[in-house]
């Protein structure tokens, strides 16, 4: 009983706090108007957003529906200010190369504001309908504008790939309804079923057209992104040069490969971590990097002699293979083999790239050991 009254009164102390911390930060956390205030509130800072165009064309905003619909996806990115900071902070990172991108091939720079509506500048951002990467490609839609996806690479995650891949489909896409509005509108629900909407209600104006929902709240999202991010001081968005992330900086390193090389060799070569390799290409899936030849991202200072490393490495490796390999015998499992030469499951399993759903047989090979590299 005492311990249930301690515990009830512990529950009440902590609801205690957090009720004066919401009411004591409200002000400062939900723009209220609150002494000391940093951050406007809600109802100024509707007033002051006005989403006049989107790629230079218009946006009617007079008219109160479309004015409606904006407020609405304008509060709803506003009221999620973690999320906004995470934006800003990464726009930093990534934004100079896709408006480097967008500039190069003459489309309007609006359009990035599509890759953070769609993953918020996310490489490994995925949805349940199996879009990935900073476009949210579909894996059919990235194979039919050049990507790579298969069980080696998915190239939907890589910056330069992936937006070389969006410009193309949204030129087709503009090229075939003749606008920006309706061709990010396409992006999101497909051409066929935008110009299957087009004929039948017999209107070319995306504001009056009747979409599915997402689409017709997806122009809006990125117009309430546009609008914060154009200008975050106005909405309480202060942050320092100091408070964004680091720019993506890298070097490329171009490689030929004879048969598949473990990540980690990557690595060493270019004096860095595997995670360091991963990150500045999120594009590889898996520890090995399949044969054939690659353009890797390397932290910068670290291509300057990579390849004579590169090559020492490989010879290294080369030698030491035969010492590594065990015979699968009769009887053997994965579990036994991993117990005899006293290294993890999952390790045998990432040296090997086995399919756990597919048993091993007798003669089969196997790497037992990390090796010396």
């Amino acid at each position: 009983m005492k311990n249930n009254r301690r515990e009830i009164g512990i529950r009440i102390w902590l609801a205690s706090c957090i009720f004066f911390f919401l009411c004591s930060s409200y002000s400062t956390v939900f723009g209220g108007s609150g002494k000391g205030s940093s951050v406007p509130s809600l109802i100024s800072s509707l007033r002051n957003a006005v989403p006049e165009d989107f790629c230079g064309e218009p946006v009617p905003w007079k008219n109160p529906e479309v004015r409606e619909r904006f407020e609405k996806e304008f509060l709803l990115s506003l009221g999620d200010r973690p999320q906004v900071i995470l934006w800003l902070k990464r726009s930093k990172r990534y934004f100079p190369y896709i408006e480097k991108m967008l500039k190069q091939n003459g489309l309007p720079d609006d359009l990035k504001y599509v890759a953070v509506a769609e993953s918020a500048l996310r490489p490994h951002a995925g949805s349940k309908k199996g879009a990935m990467g900073f476009w949210q490609f579909m894996r059919s839609t990235g194979r039919t504008y050049g990507l790579t996806v298969d069980r080696n690479k998915d190239e939907r995650r890589n910056l330069f790939r992936s937006t070389d891949a969006a410009i193309k489909y949204f030129k087709e896409l503009h090229d075939e309804f003749g606008s920006w509005t309706l061709a990010a509108a396409a992006y999101n629900m497909g051409e066929k079923g935008m110009m299957a909407e087009i004929l039948e209600q017999r209107t070319e104006d995306y504001y009056k057209l009747y979409l599915p929902l997402e689409t017709q709240r997806f122009l809006f999202r990125i117009l309430s992104i546009k609008m914060i991010l154009s200008n975050p001081g106005k909405f309480g968005f202060d942050l320092k040069k100091s408070d964004y992330y680091s720019p993506f900086i890298f070097e490329k390193v171009h490689i030929k490969v004879a048969d598949e090389v473990p990540l980690q060799i990557i690595a060493q070569a270019a004096k860095c971590n595997f995670k360091q390799i991963k990150d500045l290409n999120p594009e590889i899936r898996g520890h090995y990097l399949n044969a054939g030849s690659h353009t890797i991202l390397v932290p910068k200072g670290s291509a300057k002699g990579f390849q004579k490393r590169y090559t020492l490495l490989l010879k290294s490796l080369a030698t030491d293979k035969n010492e590594r390999i065990y015979v699968v015998k009769k009887g053997d499992s994965l579990s036994s083999i991993a117990a005899q030469f006293n290294v993890p499951l999952a390790a045998l399993i990432i040296w090997n790239r086995i399919d756990v759903r597919t048993p091993i047989h007798p003669g089969q090979r196997l790497t037992v050991s990390p090796g010396k590299h």
